[in-house]
């Protein structure tokens, strides 16, 4: 019954001192404000159905419909639907109380009527005053103006039942509008906790609750690991440089990742193990993207490389699953006996689903579609896992599903949330992060370089040979989260929209751009760069695409892509007709990055499941290995003799490229990569050259996160 009104909160005045603002709370919640239409429909306000402001007064016209329904048995305003009844209470007037009741005192009638006037000015203006109404009307007095005034005798008898419920009724009318707003459910707080610029790849809460450990790389230095308390502004370095937080035990041991490198935001290394009070980290598997300790803090589950796929395992060796996608967020339970993780099926974006496996590896997707997704734990109850995920673009809300599928949302702001943890009393570990991608080009004939950004989500994926042209994709609240085909000449001129799509490659004579349709299924798709009509490329086996290149005929494309069920791999593909063909051995993870077809067509520079850079023929033979580079080193291009090759260091920060000669082996480094603004650049994600090596264009990632404690969030 009192299911309709809605309560008003103000808003925290601004602290006067910076002191004062330490213990400052974000109040991210909703508030009812103009243009907002909630509430019961039967009794809401006319200013409450028009979506205006709404004070203490919406309230009362609410009671006085409530009174109403109680007096006559019905309701004040009723419609076969929403609509008319919301219609009704903007110009209909109810029909008289003593139409139902006639025996009540009119009296009544025009407390009821004083209540449901349509213009707020026009009804009691306070609780205090109707209650005084009420309880005159609850009186013995027969000659008392304010009583009932009915006459002694039978009719007061018959009066009577009614004065005691009336009594009651004031008294909980008054106490109800008056302290209503008393009775608020407590909003949730949020303490900034981090206030240096950067990036914050993890973060989790220590065995004491309070303490808070976290790893971040401030104003461009490389990532270290910190604590720090909610009662000081200061953090203080573990002296772990280098290496990010992945979990801390139940125990107070530290997983940690040794040799950081940013992916996607978090952090990828050497698997490590040290106690959070202090010491030396001792070493336990390679290539770890994830991990998280079991409650007892015993054993670990983690996410890492393994022949070209993702795979979650727990404990380490124990595989519960894998992907040709990427995994992240995986966290276990508090019980022990499920994982929690986000599966990404492309490598492309974040975008992705929530499920759980079970120890025995059987997975169940609770919530799919997200756009963009990351950031998951386990409240403390564990029958719901919360995560931060968005619906259209990047920008997260923290959101709840039950394991059996029902999802909600817990908060949401006009920011990118990301969750990192919830500690065992409900406490909340969460940063507001400032997230884009951005170009950077240096143009034919130039000495500096150009930012050729363009909305919030731009990468790079191809470069014209005279490196006039750059073909980039747009992934971001820009194009609200639609993948997107675009063409910018790398002089500054505006970007032409290609169409939808995630674009590839660019063909040799600039004509035609190859991009991915966003699925399921994923096709391969050609868009023409001037006037024609697109065109589909038939599919075959494949599902999932990665990258393509143009052969330098630019009739033959060469495809990264998986078939289901197995590794990614190399396919050729005639643009005349037929289907995708297997190059690279069945089994032998690949990879490349910008063109990797030499100048006479009949060689493929890639990187092998080792890690190592190969060479191949694309009419079949067995690859050789090109020595002495750096483990995890990319091909980008052939130079223009065929006679070397440019090599790029994904994970590294400068982004160094480097000139191998095949004939001797030896290499040299040719160009460094580095954005002018080094605070929050976590990555340089991808690089195209011109075969010359005098033009090229990267995607730089660019985060800014402040980290919060949160309090109060159901």
């Amino acid at each position: 019954m009192l299911d309709f009104g809605l309560a008003k909160v103000g808003k925290t005045k601004a602290p006067s001192t910076p002191e004062a603002g330490r213990g400052e709370t974000l109040d991210l919640t909703p508030m009812t404000e103009p243009g907002t239409v909630m509430g019961t429909v039967g009794y809401m306000s006319p200013e409450q159905v028009r979506g205006e402001e709404t004070d203490h007064r919406s309230d009362i016209f609410s009671f006085g419909s409530i009174l109403y329904e109680m007096l006559s048995g019905r309701r004040a305003f009723k419609g076969d639907s929403a609509v008319e009844t919301m219609s009704a209470i903007l110009k209909s007037e109810p029909p008289d109380l003593v139409e139902s009741n006639r025996s009540l005192n009119p009296a009544f009638e025009r407390i009821v009527r004083h209540c449901l006037e349509k213009r707020p000015g026009e009804r009691f203006q306070s609780a205090r005053d109707l209650a005084f109404q009420l309880e005159a009307l609850s009186g013995t007095s027969s000659t008392s103006g304010s009583g009932v005034g009915y006459p002694a005798g039978v009719g007061r008898r018959r009066l009577r039942p009614l004065l005691v419920p009336l009594g009651i009724l004031a008294i909980l009318g008054a106490g109800f509008l008056a302290g209503r707003r008393s009775v608020v459910r407590k909003l949730p707080t949020f303490q900034q906790i981090t206030f240096r610029r950067g990036s914050v790849s993890a973060a989790r809460f220590g065995t004491d609750g309070e303490t808070v450990v976290y790893s971040a790389a401030w104003e461009g230095s490389p990532v270290e690991i910190l604590t720090t308390r909610p009662e000081s502004p200061e953090s203080r370095s573990l002296g772990l440089a280098s290496a990010g937080v992945f979990a801390v035990s139940s125990s107070g041991e530290m997983a940690i990742a040794l040799g950081c490198e940013f992916f996607w935001g978090g952090c990828h290394g050497t698997l490590s193990r040290v106690p959070l009070e202090g010491g030396s980290p001792r070493e336990m598997l390679k290539d770890v993207h994830e991990a998280d300790w079991t409650p007892d803090g015993q054993e670990l589950a983690v996410v890492r490389d393994a022949e070209g796929r993702h795979r979650l395992e727990l404990p380490i060796g124990h595989v519960l699953y894998e992907t040709a996608g990427w995994i992240s967020s995986a966290r276990v339970s508090p019980r022990g006996d499920l994982v929690a993780f986000i599966d990404h099926p492309s490598t492309s974006d974040d975008g992705g689903s929530i499920a759980v496996v079970d120890r025995s590896g059987k997975v169940k997707t609770l919530s799919t579609g997200w756009s963009s997704a990351w950031g998951l734990a386990w409240p403390p109850a564990g029958r719901e896992v919360w995560f931060t995920a968005a619906e259209r673009g990047r920008v997260q809300a923290l959101r709840a599903v039950t394991l059996g599928g029902e999802a909600r949302v817990v908060l949401r702001a006009p920011a990118r949330l990301i969750l990192h943890d919830v500690s065992p009393t409900g406490r909340v570990l969460i940063a507001h992060e400032s997230a884009r991608t951005g170009l950077r080009c240096l143009p034919p004939g130039e000495t500096k370089e150009r930012d050729l950004s363009w909305f919030d989500g731009a990468s790079a994926t191809d470069l014209s040979k005279d490196g006039r042209q750059l073909l980039f994709c747009e992934r971001g609240e820009g194009t609200r989260g639609t993948a997107t085909a675009y063409l910018r000449h790398t002089d500054g001129s505006p970007a032409t929209n290609l169409g939808d799509g995630r674009p590839l490659a660019l063909s040799p004579d600039g004509s035609q751009a190859v991009t991915v349709k966003v699925g399921p299924p994923e096709s391969l798709v050609l868009l023409p760069t001037g006037a024609g009509e697109p065109r589909a490329l038939p599919a075959g086996p494949l599902k999932s695409y990665v990258d393509a290149s143009f052969f330098p005929s630019g009739d033959r494309l060469v495809i990264l892509a998986s078939e289901p069920g197995h590794a990614r791999r190399c396919y050729v593909q005639d643009l005349a007709g037929g289907l995708p063909r297997a190059m690279s051995p069945e089994g032998a993870s690949v990879d490349f990055a910008g063109n990797p077809v030499s100048p006479d067509g009949k060689l493929l520079a890639l990187r092998g499941a080792d890690s190592r850079v190969i060479v191949m023929p694309t009419e079949g033979g067995e690859p050789r290995s090109i020595g002495g580079l750096e483990p995890g080193a990319v091909p980008l291009g052939w130079s223009p003799d065929g006679r070397g090759l440019f090599v790029w260091s994904r994970e590294q920060l400068p982004a160094r490229i480097v000139r191998v000669d095949l004939a001797t082996g030896k290499s040299e480094l040719w160009r460094e990569l580095r954005p002018l603004e080094a605070a929050g650049i976590v990555g340089i994600s991808t690089v195209n050259m011109t075969p010359d090596g005098k033009s090229y264009a990267y995607t730089y990632d660019h985060r800014n996160a402040e980290l919060y404690l949160g309090e109060g969030l159901e």
